[in-house]
């Protein structure tokens, strides 16, 4: 058996990295699904944001700021292009002038995904996109456990009268049977609100909520080895909200909120769910007009980077 040589991200001693193809780490850009363990993927979406828009351009500015990043991880000795083959699948063609239509055209785009064994990995995009993609997952998985990182709880049950908006996306995977509660963490959650009712709701769900002031100037390795610990032997998708971050961090997003996590916790935490079933990752909420620096585009690509890095292998493809 020959055994096919796996995507490589372009070196940047073989071309500079101001310049290639535009790709997630200069990937190759492919659109044969049967040939990928790993598809990364863009969903330009913005219109489903309350506040401060622009995560339309986060796809396109996160690949330009993964041009710094080379494959191999320093700490946890992985180069998961040795272990899995990754490519660039580009953009879903969302509809930038409505939002339901958009839900519809990412439901059917992972449906089409998910023939092919392989695990996605999506660039928002405001947080709406991860009902569609939770929605396609069911039919393939059933009921999923779901790793959330955010500021926000998004279980609103409308805004402005929508139930779908980027709010709401997972009241509407409760309510749908999309995941199962139980298995729901929700990491990093703070800030204002409204009543005491905006955390507790889902907590009479199932769903287990670690406020940010809990993990406060500590290691969040503990942490992320009891969830790892919950979820092992279920599939699990993990959505990733930069805006998880304190603003220090990534000040480019739609909904900033202070006393965030930091990006050490950030990476403590994803290295961490290695050993898991992860049958699908997103990070969302990056908004490039208010990321004047780049940074926040750079870390969201670093940790998509680490979120490779500990993505199962077992069920990779064999070549021959």
């Amino acid at each position: 058996m020959n055994k096919k040589i796996n995507n490589q991200p372009v070196g940047g001693n073989i071309r500079p990295r101001f310049s290639g193809s535009g790709t997630f780490m200069r990937l190759p850009e492919t659109k044969i699904l049967t040939e990928l363990d790993v598809a990364i993927l863009g969903i330009p979406l913005d219109i489903g944001t309350s506040w401060r828009s622009g995560t339309r351009f986060g796809p396109q500015q996160i690949r330009a700021e993964s041009n710094m990043l080379r494959p191999y991880n320093m700490w946890t000795k992985v180069n998961p292009f040795d272990n899995l083959n990754c490519g660039d699948i580009g953009d879903i063609p969302v509809n930038p002038f409505d939002l339901k239509d958009s839900v519809l055209r990412i439901t059917k785009f992972y449906e089409n995904l998910l023939s092919s064994p392989l695990i996605p990995v999506a660039m928002g995009g405001d947080h709406t996109l991860t009902l569609p993609v939770l929605r396609a997952l069911k039919k393939k998985y059933g009921k999923v456990g779901l790793i959330h990182i955010d500021a926000h709880a998004d279980i609103n049950d409308e805004m402005f009268g929508e139930k779908i908006a980027h709010g709401t996306p997972f009241r509407r995977a409760y309510e749908e049977s999309l995941i199962d509660p139980n298995s729901v963490f929700q990491i990093g959650l703070r800030g204002t609100g409204y009543s005491a009712f905006d955390f507790e709701e889902a907590r009479g769900w199932g769903f287990n909520i670690i406020q940010a002031e809990e993990i406060w100037h500590k290691s969040l390795s503990p942490l992320g080895k009891l969830i790892n610990s919950r979820l092992t032997g279920i599939p699990v998708y993990l959505s990733f909200d930069i805006d998880s971050l304190d603003p220090a961090y990534a000040p480019g997003t739609g909904t900033p909120e202070i006393g965030g996590l930091t990006t050490p916790q950030a990476i403590e935490l994803i290295r961490s769910f290695k050993g898991l079933n992860i049958i699908g990752c997103d990070l969302v909420e990056v908004s490039p007009p208010y990321d004047t620096s780049g940074n926040t585009a750079l870390t969201a690509a670093n940790l998509i980077y680490e979120m490779l890095c500990i993505l199962p292998t077992s069920n990779k493809r064999n070549y021959r």
